[in-house]
C-alpha cells in the first residue's frame, strides 16, 4: 500500500511512519509542517528507504494537500496531524482551533476529492484513518471505563477542538459516504517522545537534578499505551476497522502521575544511581485548569473484534522508554532547553 501519514514527523506519527516502512514494507507519504513538535530526526531509520518521501505543507493549506494527493495518489490515509499538549492549549487555543479542526476540515475535503477520482475498485480499498484521544470523553469518577459509546464531554481547548475533529469525520461518512474509520487512545509514552510531555520531563529532569513538578496532588489517573503498540493498532484500524465505526486503543495499564513519577524514580535509581533516591526531587505545583480526574480506556472491541493486543505493559514499556533516553541523548539535547517547564497553570 501507499499510505499518506499526516503529522508523521511528530511522536505517534513518526512510530506509525517506521512501522509502515521498516515492518510492513509499505510505502509512506509523510506530510507534516514542522511546528515544534515535528522532528525529522525521529526518521532517520527509514529517511533513506525508496518507500518513504516526506512532504512538508501545512493540512490547513488545501492547494498544498490537493497537489500531494495528485501527484502520490494514497491508497490510504492515517491522519494524525494535531496539535496534542493540553497546557499549550490553554495558553494558546486558536492554534488547536485551526489545526484540529479547520486542518482536519481541509484534510477530509482533499482526501474526500481523490476518493472521487478513484475506479470502484480504488474508492472501494480506499481507507481514512481519523488518529483522535480519549481526552474527548471527559473525565472518568473512581470505577468505569471509556467505551466508543461514551458521550463526549471535553474539558480543555485540546479535546474540544478533537471532539469536533472527531464529529466531522463522522459526518463525512453520513453525508458523502466517504469510507472513514475513527480511533481513540489513550495516553502514549515510548521513545522520540517531546520532552515538554509528562514522561521524558520527569526523566530529564531527574537526571538534571531539578525538580520533578507534578500537578495537584498527583491523584489524577491515566491509561498508558506504548507508542509501538499503537502504531500496530492504527495500521490494523485502518486495513480492518469497519467504515463508521470507532476504535478505542488502550494500554490496560492505570496509573496515578505520582505513581508514574515514582516509577520514573525508581527504576532511574536503578540505572543511573546517585548519591539520594530520585523521589526526592519530587514536588507538587499549582494544578492544570480543567485537569481530568482519570481516563481508562476499554479496548475490548479492537481486541474482540480486529485481534489486536499491546505488547508491552507498563513496566516493561517504562523501562525501554527510560534506558531509550539514557542511550540518545543526540536527539532530546537540542530539544530540551525548550521543556524545562509544565506551561499549563494560567497566569495570573
Amino acid at each position: 500500500m501507499k499510505i499518506l501519514v499526516t503529522g508523521g514527523a511528530g511522536f505517534i506519527g513518526s512510530a506509525v511512519c517506521r512501522h509502515l516502512v521498516r515492518d510492513l514494507g509499505h510505502s509512506v507519504v509523510n506530510v507534516d509542517k514542522l511546528t515544534y513538535a515535528g522532528n525529522l530526526e525521529t526518521l532517520k531509520e527509514v529517511e533513506d528507504s525508496p518507500n518513504y518521501r516526506f512532504e512538508k505543507a501545512d493540512i490547513c493549506d488545501r492547494a498544498a494537500l490537493d497537489r500531494i494527493f495528485a501527484e502520490h495518489a494514497p491508497d490510504g490515509v492515517m491522519h494524525l496531524a494535531a496539535e496534542s499538549h493540553v497546557d499549550r492549549s490553554i495558553t494558546g487555543a486558536g492554534e488547536f482551533i485551526q489545526t484540529n479542526i479547520v486542518g482536519t476540515f481541509h484534510m477530509l475535503e482533499a482526501a474526500r476529492t481523490h476518493w472521487l477520482s478513484l475506479d470502484e475498485k480504488g474508492k472501494e480499498a480506499f481507507r481514512f484513518l481519523h488518529v483522535s484521544t480519549d481526552e474527548v470523553y471527559g473525565s472518568l469518577g473512581a470505577e468505569g471505563l471509556f467505551h466508543e459509546t461514551t458521550a463526549y464531554d471535553p474539558s480543555s481547548p485540546y479535546s474540544a477542538s478533537k471532539a469536533s475533529a472527531d464529529h466531522l469525520a463522522n459526518a463525512w461518512v453520513e453525508t458523502y459516504g466517504f469510507p472513514v474509520v475513527i480511533s481513540n487512545c489513550s495516553n502514549n509514552y515510548g521513545p522520540f517522545h517531546l520532552p515538554e510531555k509528562l514522561i521524558p520531563l520527569m526523566i530529564l529532569n531527574a537526571l538534571d537534578g531539578e525538580p520533578l513538578p507534578v500537578y495537584g496532588d498527583g491523584s489524577n489517573v491515566r491509561d498508558w499505551l506504548f507508542v509501538d503498540d499503537h502504531a500496530r493498532a492504527l495500521f490494523t484500524i485502518m486495513t480492518e476497522g469497519r467504515i463508521g465505526e470507532k476504535y478505542n486503543v488502550g494500554g490496560r495499564n492505570e496509573r496515578t502521575n505520582l505513581e508514574v513519577v515514582e516509577r520514573i524514580c525508581m527504576i532511574l535509581d536503578d540505572l543511573r544511581p546517585k548519591n539520594s533516591p530520585y523521589k526526592e526531587q519530587i514536588t507538587f505545583v499549582t494544578d492544570r485548569p480543567g485537569h481530568d480526574a482519570r481516563y481508562a480506556i476499554d479496548a475490548s472491541k479492537l481486541e474482540g473484534e480486529l485481534g489486536w493486543r499491546a505488547q508491552e505493559d507498563f513496566e516493561s514499556g517504562i523501562r525501554k522508554t527510560i534506558q531509550w533516553y539514557l542511550d540518545n541523548e543526540w536527539w532530546w539535547g537540542p530539544l530540551r532547553a525548550h521543556a524545562a517547564e509544565r506551561k499549563g497553570v494560567l497566569k495570573k
